[in-house]
């Protein structure tokens, strides 16, 4: 008998006994797929989010039952393989995106705005408004491993707790946030069995929002109480909290403001920051070396969120009612704006694939997420969405404060 006569006879023999013994498999084993080019859309009047897929542009599946999502927004694990959804009513969602479905949710304030995921990966930290303070969950139950008040004096001599904005995650497994009644800015080191707090009193009036840059140095308060920004050098902690950019806000003369740019929605390309102008239809341009202004760009309205394509040659805008019916692109070199797309009602929210090659928008009273090109400017794909609104992908995962 031939070798492979054997080998069949052999097979035929097994796949018999398989059979006969009730092993043989009824269905072909579950695809297996990777994380790295999926993404969530929130759907704020819904309560729920967009699972998408980026290299097919499409939309996987629709999951509900997330609460209050105005102003949400999302951090992944460090395997990308779990979202955590932070919501206005305080509560905390952990999704699972190869299942597409809810682990585990807790309502762990009465308002929220936004968290962070420690460095190592073991812990998730929330900012809340209401009633102030941060809380830090261990990220594979949920459970409350630390409850941080934000406790400070008002003027007249009693205390309160102040509201938390700004809260990202910094090297050496750090959170740093912002205190918005009390104009503080504390860092939770969490590297350590008990967990320390370094405050930076006095930085300003009201600071709102807060960006930290994509390598981690510098910490940016904007203030809405007065003029200027209030920055931390985490290199040279020592030297304190710095006012620059005195000027920054809405100046001697108080123009009207339809809505506060979003500070994390600025762009660093190369030296130089592009960051939206308070109340003015202009994008401004400051040197990182000493943080001067050194450029100013009229553009189509006031600009919400400037954000630049991953190899920083360009720098997409979007704005604020009612001229935020497209988007703008900006040339890193020239400074000048080199696009106009009319996308959709309602544009905001964006997001970049991790290379660069698309830009994802959310065009919110169209209900739709469109996808573009862009070295062409040409529209890929146009995807339902209810309401959509911040667009996160998995990318973040791997990057300080995203």
């Amino acid at each position: 008998m031939s070798l492979t006569r054997y080998f069949k006879n052999l097979l035929a023999t097994s796949t018999l006994l398989l059979l006969a013994t009730g092993y043989a498999l009824a269905e072909p084993a579950a695809e297996l797929r990777g994380t790295g080019d999926l993404g969530v859309v929130i759907e704020r009047a819904t309560g729920s989010v967009a699972l998408v897929d980026t290299s097919a542009k499409t939309v996987l599946r629709h999951i509900e039952g997330l609460g209050d999502l105005s102003h949400a927004s999302v951090k992944f694990t460090r395997d990308a393989r779990y979202a955590f959804v932070f919501g206005r009513d305080g509560g905390l969602t952990k999704l699972d995106l190869l299942t597409g479905e809810v682990v585990e949710r807790v309502i762990q304030s009465g308002n929220s705005i936004g968290g962070a995921i420690s460095q190592d990966g073991r812990f998730v930290a929330v900012g809340n408004y209401e009633p102030g303070g941060v809380k830090i969950f261990d990220v594979e139950t949920l459970e409350l491993l630390l409850d941080v008040p934000t406790t400070y004096e008002k003027e007249d001599g009693t205390t309160d707790q102040s509201k938390v904005v700004g809260l990202v995650d910094i090297p050496d497994n750090r959170f740093i946030f912002t205190l918005f009644d009390a104009g503080e800015i504390w860092i939770l080191d969490m590297s350590t069995t008990e967990p320390e707090l370094t405050k930076f009193r006095d930085i300003g009036s009201m600071p709102y929002d807060a960006l930290i840059t994509s390598n981690g140095r510098y910490y940016i308060a904007g203030l809405f109480g007065e003029d200027g920004l209030a920055m931390l050098d985490l290199w040279s902690p020592e030297q304190g909290v710095q006012r620059i950019l005195p000027d920054y806000g809405r100046g001697e003369e108080r123009l009207p403001v339809y809505k506060m740019p979003h500070l994390e929605g600025w762009a660093m390309a190369g030296d130089r920051a592009f960051f939206p102008a308070v109340g003015r239809n202009e994008v401004l341009v400051a040197n990182t070396s000493d943080w001067s202004l050194n450029g100013r760009i009229e553009v189509h309205g006031q600009p919400i969120f400037v954000m630049s394509r991953p190899d920083e040659r360009q720098v997409w805008v979007t704005f604020a009612h009612p001229l935020n019916d497209r988007v703008q692109v900006i040339d890193t070199q020239t400074l000048e704006v080199i696009q106009t797309i009319e996308a959709g009602e309602s544009i905001l929210h964006k997001e970049f694939t991790p290379r660069g090659e698309h830009i994802w928008i959310s065009a919110r009273d169209s209900n739709q997420v469109v996808v573009y090109d862009t070295r062409t400017f040409e529209e890929l794909a146009r995807l339902s969405a209810e309401s959509p609104s911040g667009i996160f992908f998995t990318h973040r995962a791997h990057q300080i404060g995203l």
